[in-house]
């Protein structure tokens, strides 16, 4: 059960069509390299390998990388933040970031559009603490 839309895609597939990874790459703007190292850095991230080592993406697999990518590109948090941020959500204990970084959410959790401001206000707050001691 997920509380966000499924990722939309102009290729004529049912959203929740199983996608490879070239077509995640062209929809998303993402390199293909990319994509394959952001699984090594976030465990929650995993798509099914068939055959030959073959990718196919399910939605929750794409929400997961849009997730990422939002985090990293467009909030400015590193792969360790966002990874911290993305396990908070999951997680009841979780530890504000030191810094602003990407944190892995798990395939099964659902993208809650407030975690991205939670995790953005930790994110503020602990630069201004850090710029507070700092000065």
């Amino acid at each position: 059960m997920t509380d966000a839309a499924p990722p939309t895609f102009a290729d004529g597939k049912d959203p929740e069509a199983l996608r490879t990874i070239g077509e995640v790459a062209k929809a998303l703007g993402i390199r293909q390299h990319v994509l394959r190292y952001w699984e090594e850095q976030f465990p929650m991230l995993k798509p099914l390998k068939r055959s030959g080592g073959r990718r196919y993406y399910r939605s929750e697999d794409v929400r997961m990388v849009e997730a990422i990518d939002r985090l990293v590109h467009k909030e400015g948090y590193t792969l360790k933040g966002a990874k911290q941020a993305l396990q908070g959500r999951t997680s009841s204990t979780a530890q504000a970031p030191s810094a602003p970084a990407t944190t892995p959410i798990a395939s099964e959790a659902p993208i809650n559009s407030n975690f991205a401001y939670r995790a953005r206000l930790i994110a503020l707050r602990t630069t201004l603490v850090n710029a507070l001691h700092d000065a």
